[in-house]
């Protein structure tokens, strides 16, 4: 079992920058990947970026150059710093990871960007 929180998420005005934390707890040696996924109002789960355990990441286009993905291992905690943060970057951010066949997620944390 893993368990996962986020927090960062907020308020901020166009071209801010934040930083999400996602701290797992529990079974952590067992995790293989862990990503962030968003979720808009009306909108489908995207995913944003992730990270595996050899350390590759991936992101989506619409997020590539703004977003790192990055973890701290002596923490159990994966990063997702947003820069140059745009209006349709407003979502609940999730933290997902993944053991085996296993998708483990946390509750989520709002990122909200307006002026």
């Amino acid at each position: 079992q893993v368990q996962l929180v986020e927090s960062g998420g907020g308020l901020v005005q166009p071209g801010g920058s934040l930083r999400l934390s996602c701290a797992a707890s529990g079974s952590v040696f067992s995790i293989d990947a862990t990503a962030w996924h968003r979720q808009a109002p009306g909108k489908q789960l995207e995913l944003v970026a992730g990270i595996t355990r050899g350390g590759s990441t991936n992101y989506a286009l619409s997020v590539k150059g703004r977003f790192t993905i990055s973890r701290d291992n002596a923490k159990n905690t994966v990063y997702l710093q947003m820069n140059s943060l745009k209006p349709e970057d407003t979502a609940v951010y999730y933290c997902q990871s993944r053991v085996g066949g296993t998708n483990y997620w946390g509750k989520g944390t709002l990122v909200t960007v307006s002026s």
